[in-house]
């Protein structure tokens, strides 16, 4: 994933920052680099956090490393991770809270090869769906499609993260994968594959940002300009894209080769509108909180209850 180090760059600003370097805020971005986090990109490479009053730079960091470490630890102030996530964080004692809700849509998706008999996830009884392991959102996704159809005869195999691979070979005969980055990129390698929604009102809640509870009374102006900055981007993104891509080339590798370009321009095209959702960046709905909370309570997800408040806040955005 990614890291961003957001830092309070207006002077008003620089006094309430706590982060982990002392010019400004450190904001996470899990997982390796990649055209999904391309509002950052942009906002960074076009100034758009510091027009909002603050100053961002790029740390990233792969998926060895545990998602919420180096927020606990200091040495981020943010994290971009989902809030499932958050909650299932929380209930493992991490003082962590989300404010903002990036995707409005929960990304994670059944896939399988466009020419399968599965139609939707009633036929995965008897069938085998991979997964890169037991954690995160393609976990919780697959716990919740086997709760909401109440499947009983499904073999889960712990394959990392090779879906494709997998997938073609016919080692499994689904896998769960996001639908902005996995199903896009099997079908630009040529690989035929077809989506199919976990479940209908899906109680899960996708990607946003979170911060150490502790820290919101010293740095929620902070934490409203870098959704700022964000939704600057998102706007530019969205009348230049191409524009966009060049500026994604000087942060994810590869992007130069034409190849890995166009791959990159069908995850931006997928991603935009989850980021987009009513139009307002970030918003946040409690009672989607509250029905994921009591979701991943009643299955066992959660060691402890989670109520939706203690893992959520409307402060910096509604």
């Amino acid at each position: 994933m990614k890291k961003i180090l957001a830092a309070c760059a207006a002077l008003t600003l620089l006094a309430s920052c706590s982060g982990g370097d002392d010019d400004g805020l450190t904001v996470g971005l899990s997982y390796v680099p990649d055209v999904q986090f391309f509002p950052f990109y942009v906002a960074l490479d076009q100034g758009f956090f510091e027009d909002a009053g603050v100053d961002v730079e790029l740390r990233h960091h792969g998926a060895q490393e545990p998602l919420f470490t180096a927020l606990t630890t200091g040495e981020e102030d943010i994290v971009f991770a989902g809030g499932d996530e958050v909650m299932f964080a929380r209930a493992e004692g991490v003082d962590a809270k989300n404010f903002a809700t990036l995707y409005q849509t929960y990304p994670v998706t059944l896939i399988v090869p466009e020419d399968s008999a599965i139609e939707s996830p009633v036929d995965l009884e008897g069938k085998s769906v991979g997964i890169p392991g037991e954690y995160g959102e393609n976990y919780f996704g697959l716990l919740a499609m086997i709760d909401a159809y109440g499947l009983e005869d499904v073999t889960v195999d712990s394959i990392g993260f090779t879906q494709m691979a997998a997938l073609s070979r016919g080692d499994v005969d689904a896998v769960i994968g996001f639908v902005n980055n996995d199903a896009v990129a099997m079908s630009a390698q040529g690989f035929a594959v077809r989506t199919i929604d976990l479940a209908p009102d899906l109680p899960l809640i996708g990607p946003g940002l979170s911060a150490m509870v502790d820290s919101f009374d010293e740095n929620s102006d902070a934490y409203r300009a870098v959704l700022e900055g964000v939704e600057m981007a998102l706007d530019y993104a969205e009348a230049n894209p191409e524009e966009t891509l060049d500026i994604v080339t000087g942060y994810v590798p590869g992007m130069s080769d034409p190849q890995v370009r166009e791959a990159a321009a069908l995850t931006f095209e997928a991603t935009l509108p989850l980021y987009r959702g009513d139009g307002t960046v970030g918003a946040q709905d409690i009672q989607r909180w509250a029905d994921m909370s009591d979701f991943m309570s009643r299955i066992g997800i959660l060691s402890v209850p989670v109520p939706a408040e203690d893992a959520m806040t409307t402060e910096i955005v509604r």
